[in-house]
Order: structure tokens, then C-alpha cells, then sequence
């Protein structure tokens, strides 16, 4: 594979066929992290690449009340009440009010036709790392993190992302932390006053953000600093179907993106990991800082970044190349991210991808069209796969229900004969109804294809479809022998 698109491979997405290919390469990756990062898309009518409708990303303000929309109607779902309120219940529902539908085919169209192509590559990482998986109905919350929480900060400090994603309702949500209340605050303390009552702290998120999203088991922490991050969270988050006037009573806000429940909060300072963290809404930004700048979660995310983007057995060099980048850098994601590409550059190692990635990788090669466009979201009729079933048939999706540790990157995770089954599976089907606009022969020109890929692709049949397949589920697109 030439060296414009193995680096592509690793750290992006691959080339379209009408985008003409850089003769920097490095300077191209780098220049990508600061690319326009407008969402693209295709419409029904005409699969024209255009910007992705307005209507179609409201901001958190709308998707609560469209929650609570949805909340009603399925209240009155299970009431079984019947006649013509109960199907325009059921149809608000399916098209209207959840947007986690909408927030998949978004992602996938972003994927498949923007421009952006390495800044999607790091959002996707960082949004596995941040998993939000889904629970409590918070599904039409996990775009809105992955747009406004991480991809929105990927250029400024490590810091600032985790602290916009640890306050995100969805993240709150997905981890208990709405309901927590510290021992001693005055929410608990009224609570034991009455039998009927149930209050108290849920270290849910407290234990995440030290083991998953920072300082990783290696810090040596204990169940006293877990503790101690969970007092620190007590009081952070609110269930949408809180009524806004007793938010704004309780929390002195209508922004779910800020509630901090004082009457939650545990009193006192609070000392994880040595550092004391003071009183107050502002202790949470304390306790980020400190865990965004322990050298125990520079070296758990360097290893991280480098095992993801760089090799599937990262070298000590290239791990210790991008933490230094971190320490110099005081956290900054674009120092950061540039360390990960001109390490992913060096090195020749192969890296396998994810079947998401490849997936997009794929299409994007072929030209195919086999993601519906946004005004044929709701034709079921359609010979191409709903974004939502996709993703499932993948066996990745980050919609779905799921373990806060995220997708794994090691490629043995994924080398299954299942797995490799789905691909030829997905393969086959882009051919068939996808309609790729390049060949087989035209994409190995391309792309530089090796030798044995060629052969491959030649020992496979003489039909069109039967080289398509081969060529897609090769060695080499899948990230592996691609030198």
C-alpha cells in the first residue's frame, strides 16, 4: 500500500476517489486537525454531499423537552390507551422525539463523506474511551456528548474535554451520579428521617473516572479515593423529567449541562490521591485538573493512543514520544494528537481496524452508497439497512448498551470467524445494493495495493462481486501486511 494511504489507514479514513491524494502526507494529517469539521451528508434525492440539516441536530435544550415528550408517550403506551392518540403516541416516538436514530446516520454520513476524516478517527477514540453506553433512555444524549462534549473540544486541553464530558448529562445519567448524594449532605441526613425515603452515594462514576478515564489501576488508588471522587461528584446531574422551575430552585439553573445540587453535595474538603480538593461546585474542576495532569494517566492514555492509532504492539519509544508531547504540553490534544500521528507515521507496524472503521473505510474507496440518506431515515422499505441495524450486525455500536471500558483495540478481539464472516457478509452486501462506482482493479491502482493482495484478488474469481468481496476483506484493507 503507497504511503498516502497506509497513513490514511491507520489514522484516518481513507481517500475518496475524487479527492486528489497529498504529496505531504504528514502535513496533510497534521493540517486535518484543524480541518472544517461541518457535518456532511447525502440527501434522498439526489445523494448530493451536502451540509447536514439544521432540524436534524437540535441542541440539549430541545432534546430534553423532546425526552420528555417521548416519556409521556410511552406512558400512555402502557396505559394502553387505544385509537388514534395512542398510534400518534407511538409515531412522535419513532420519528420525532428519540434522536438516537438521527445521531447514528449522522455520525455514519460524517464518516463516509466529510472532510474531516482524521478528526473523526480521534472523536471516535475518545468517544470509546468517554463510553456512554445506553441506559435510562439517555440514547438521545450520546450524540449530543460526542459532538458538543468531545469533538467540539479536540483542539483545546485534555482537561478541559474530560471535565465537559464528566458533566454531561448523559455521562451523569449513564452512571448513576444523578441520584447521588453525599453521606452528610442535607439530602441524606433529611432522608433517614423517613422510612420511605432512599438516599445516599453511588460511587458509579467516581470509580470510572479514576480506573477508566485517567490515572488507569497503576496509580495505586484505594476504595478511600474512590470514595472521596464520589463525595466530590455528589450533587452533579438531574433526570430530565425534573421539572425546570424545581431545577432552577434546586440547582439556580435550566441548563442541564450545569446542574449542581447543592442540597446533594457532600460537605467539606474531600483528598483523592493526595490532592485536597475544596468545597463546592468548583472542587469537581479541582479534582479534573489534578487527575488530567497525574503522570499515571499521561502514561495510561499515551499507551492507549499509541495501541489504537500507531500499532497493535506499540514500542516503548512511541508510547514515551507522545507522553512527553502530553508533559511539555501541559495536556494540549493538539500537541497530543500530533505526537500520535508522526508516531503512526514512523512506524511500519501494521494496525488492525475496528469493523466500524473499516466499514467506512470501505465505502469510502468504493463510492458506494450504502447509507440511506437523511430523508429516507424512516423508509423501511428500502433496500439499504437502517444506520441502527448496521452498527449491530458490526457488533459495534455506540448507541448501544454496553460496559463503560469501551471497545477494545486489540485486534485479537476482533479476528474471530464470526466477525470476519460479518465483513465478508457487509461486503457483499455494498456490492449488491450499494452499487460501488470503483472497481476492484481501480482501487488497488489506487491504492497501491501489494502483492499478495493482487493475487488474492485474482485467485478469486472472475466476476466483479467475487473480487469485490475479496479485495474488501483482504489483509491488507483490514490493517494487516498493508506495507
Amino acid at each position: 500500500m503507497n504511503e498516502q494511504f497506509r497513513v490514511a489507514q491507520k489514522i484516518g479514513l481513507m481517500f475518496r476517489p475524487e479527492i486528489k491524494l497529498p504529496k505531504d502526507i504528514k502535513d496533510w494529517a497534521i493540517s486535518q486537525l484543524h480541518s472544517d469539521s461541518t457535518a456532511l451528508g447525502i440527501s434522498t434525492k439526489n445523494e448530493k454531499v451536502k451540509p447536514w440539516p439544521e432540524s436534524m441536530q437540535p441542541d440539549l435544550e430541545k432534546r430534553a423537552r423532546l425526552w420528555r415528550l417521548y416519556r409521556e408517550n410511552r406512558k400512555k403506551e402502557r396505559e394502553r390507551i387505544d385509537g388514534q392518540e395512542l398510534a400518534s403516541a407511538k409515531q412522535a416516538n419513532r420519528q420525532n422525539n428519540l434522536m438516537r436514530e438521527k445521531d447514528e446516520m449522522k455520525f455514519a454520513h460524517r464518516n463516509v463523506y466529510g472532510n474531516d476524516q482524521i478528526r473523526m478517527r480521534f472523536m471516535s477514540f475518545w468517544a470509546n474511551h468517554f463510553t456512554i453506553g445506553n441506559t435510562f433512555d439517555n440514547e438521545s444524549l450520546i450524540g449530543h456528548a460526542m459532538e458538543e462534549a468531545i469533538l467540539a473540544n479536540l483542539n483545546g486541553s485534555f482537561s478541559e474535554m474530560l471535565y465537559k464530558v464528566t458533566t454531561h448529562p448523559g455521562m451523569l445519567i449513564y452512571l448513576d451520579n444523578i441520584w447521588s448524594a453525599g453521606e452528610e449532605s442535607r439530602q441524606t441526613i433529611d432522608c433517614r428521617k423517613n422510612v420511605d425515603c432512599q438516599s445516599g452515594l453511588n460511587d458509579n462514576l467516581g470509580r470510572e473516572l479514576l480506573e477508566l478515564h485517567t490515572v488507569s489501576p497503576n496509580a495505586g488508588y484505594s476504595e478511600t479515593d474512590i470514595r472521596q471522587t464520589a463525595k466530590v461528584l455528589a450533587g452533579w446531574g438531574a433526570y430530565f423529567d425534573m421539572p425546570l422551575s424545581e431545577m432552577k430552585e434546586m440547582a439556580g439553573t435550566t441548563n442541564h449541562w450545569d446542574v449542581y445540587k447543592q442540597r446533594y453535595a457532600e460537605p467539606g474538603n474531600k483528598k483523592v490521591l493526595g490532592k485536597v480538593i475544596g468545597v463546592g461546585k468548583g472542587g469537581l474542576r479541582q479534582l479534573i485538573d489534578h487527575l488530567a495532569s497525574h503522570e499515571n494517566t499521561v502514561l495510561h492514555l499515551s499507551t492507549k493512543l499509541c495501541h489504537h492509532f500507531v500499532s497493535d504492539n506499540p514500542q516503548k519509544k512511541d508510547i514515551d514520544y507522545v507522553a512527553n508531547s502530553w508533559r511539555q504540553s501541559n495536556g494540549d490534544l493538539d500537541q497530543i494528537h500530533s505526537a500520535v500521528i508522526d508516531r503512526a507515521i514512523n512506524s511500519k507496524d501494521e494496525k488492525f481496524q475496528w469493523p466500524m472503521t473499516w466499514l467506512f473505510q470501505i465505502l469510502r474507496l468504493s463510492n458506494a452508497t450504502y447509507i440511506k440518506g437523511w430523508e429516507d431515515l424512516y423508509n423501511y422499505d428500502n433496500q439499504l439497512m437502517d444506520v441502527e441495524k448496521i452498527f449491530e450486525e458490526l457488533g459495534q455500536s455506540f448507541w448501544s448498551t454496553r460496559q463503560p471500558d469501551g471497545y477494545s483495540s486489540k485486534k485479537e478481539e476482533w479476528l474471530s470467524g464470526e466477525m470476519f464472516e460479518r465483513r465478508l457478509r457487509f461486503a457483499s452486501a455494498i456490492y449488491n445494493v450499494g452499487l460501488p462506482k470503483t472497481s476492484p482493479e481501480q482501487i488497488m491502482e489506487r491504492i497501491g495495493a501489494n502483492i499478495t493482495t493482487r493475487n488474492l484478488v485474482e485467485s478469486a474469481g472472475k466476476t466483479r462481486r467475487v473480487r469485490f468481496i475479496a479485495l474488501m476483506c483482504s489483509p491488507e484493507l483490514m490493517g494487516l501486511n498493508s506495507v
